[in-house]
């Protein structure tokens, strides 16, 4: 049985009890009222919170339903797998804090959420923090996503924080009808500089900035761009081994967003969903996704997305199709998916990503000889991105083809990894390449 992990709980707990506006006493109180006992304490309450103690399935089911959490988010946070090096503090207490308010927001998203100067202060403090003195750039949010199609996050990340502090100043600084105009391009660039921090390897400013995109988007109403938020921090955090995290957001995206999205963001959010699944294990959750999100890709217009979908297309849909047969373990009609892939593919990033993952659909096949030549490709294409993300999708392939180390194409391979280690980016999520000659440490993939 897999050991409950204790703080990825705690902080969930504490952020599904301040969003309803209760004290430690009165979670307590709702609780004992609940299960017909007056035993419970605000300082049980404060250990779970603190992570010294974890609540038993009795107490979980209470919570759910006094805090109406759906059990399985409670659940999944104390059943996922402990992992070598995982998350600190701090990227633990973001990501929980950004579940518990895509939850706020799935089970009411006409809702606005709460957007004040506290809400975004954090995240503006870490702006100027990585603005660095002196910095200043012109680069808009429509070029740094066109350049994100070149660059990797180690690159872009200071200038996406950047902008998204230009954002935030002008919206303090606007009356009403600016501040209605600004909170879409508030939204956009908080998800834009979470997304790059997330690639470069930050993952709790890169979820501090997907909750503050969030909150942006709700208060606008903009059911289709509050899903496009979570679907971009669903993916960084499947990318980063976290999975059980990634498919809780992509659900609460698809839920929040699907009556009100394009049929390109819907195939987009089903194919988060369809990943995640299948790097949990739930396989038939998995097919059922991407089955829709196939469907519903036969009817995309590319002129008619909003306009930050610009980089949805045929042959993307194509490639996110690919990757999750892989992850289903359907390497056959994989393969030629992410092959075509390749050919097609805009920048390093990307070719190190799709490389890495059809490395892993030859090595499935059998075809270790070719996977270790796809991913020696994938290797040179991460140095270039400058992504964590995509070493973090390298340092998988290397674990699968870890298991065929006596072959000499493999050998070959591990030598080009170990010389080529120094200049891989750092900062990567819960995933990194292993010392020399050694797989990184496995991850949910």
């Amino acid at each position: 049985m897999t050991p409950p992990d204790p703080s990825l709980l705690g902080p969930l707990i504490a952020q599904l009890r301040l969003a309803r506006g209760w004290s430690q006493q009165q979670l307590a109180a709702a609780l004992c009222a609940a299960a017909g006992t007056p035993t419970l304490t605000r300082h049980e309450v404060s250990r779970w919170e603190r992570a010294a103690r974890t609540p038993g399935d009795h107490w979980r089911r209470h919570l759910a339903a006094v805090l109406d959490a759906p059990a399985g988010l409670l659940t999944d946070a104390t059943t996922r797998r402990r992992r070598p090096g995982p998350p600190g503090p701090a990227t633990a207490r973001s990501r929980s804090a950004l579940l518990a308010l895509a939850h706020r927001w799935a089970a009411a998203p006409s809702t606005p959420l709460l957007l004040t100067p506290a809400t975004i202060g954090g995240v503006v403090r870490r702006a100027a923090d990585e603005d660095g003195p002196g910095r200043r750039t012109t680069v808009g949010l429509t070029e740094l996503r066109r350049l994100d199609d070149l660059a990797g996050g180690a690159d872009l990340a200071p200038v996406g924080a950047y902008r998204l502090r230009c954002v935030v100043r002008a919206l303090r600084r606007s009356g009403p009808g600016g501040r209605q105009r600004l909170l879409p391009v508030l939204a956009e660039a908080a998800q834009l500089a979470g997304w790059l921090d997330g690639d470069a390897g930050h993952l709790a400013s890169g979820m501090d900035a997907h909750r503050l995109g969030l909150r942006a988007a709700a208060a606008t109403g903009d059911r289709a761009l509050a899903g496009h938020v979570l679907a971009s921090a669903s993916h960084l955090l499947a990318g980063a081994g976290d999975a059980e995290s990634a498919l809780l957001l992509a659900r609460a995206g698809y839920s929040g967003a699907r009556r009100a999205v394009s049929p390109g963001l819907r195939a987009l959010l089903l194919h988060r969903v369809a990943l995640a699944a299948a790097l949990t294990g739930r396989a038939p959750a998995g097919r059922q996704a991407l089955d829709a999100a196939r469907r519903t890709a036969e009817t995309v217009e590319p002129t008619t997305e909003p306009p930050w979908l610009y980089w949805l297309d045929g042959d993307e849909l194509a490639a996110m199709t690919g990757r999750a047969l892989v992850a289903l373990g359907r390497p056959g009609p994989a393969v030629p998916l992410l092959g075509e892939a390749l050919r097609s593919v805009r920048g390093p990033r990307g070719a190190a990503v799709y490389g890495s993952w059809l490395a892993r659909g030859l090595v499935q096949l059998g075809e270790v000889d070719e996977a270790a030549v796809v991913a020696a490709a994938a290797l040179r294409d991460t140095v270039r991105a400058g992504s964590a993300r995509a070493a973090d999708a390298l340092a998988e392939a290397d674990r699968r083809l870890a298991a065929h180390r006596a072959e000499p194409a493999v050998r070959r391979w591990r030598g080009l990894l170990a010389d080529a280690r120094p200049f891989l980016p750092t900062g990567a999520g819960t995933r990194r390449a292993g010392p020399r000659g050694g797989a990184g440490p496995r991850g949910t993939g």
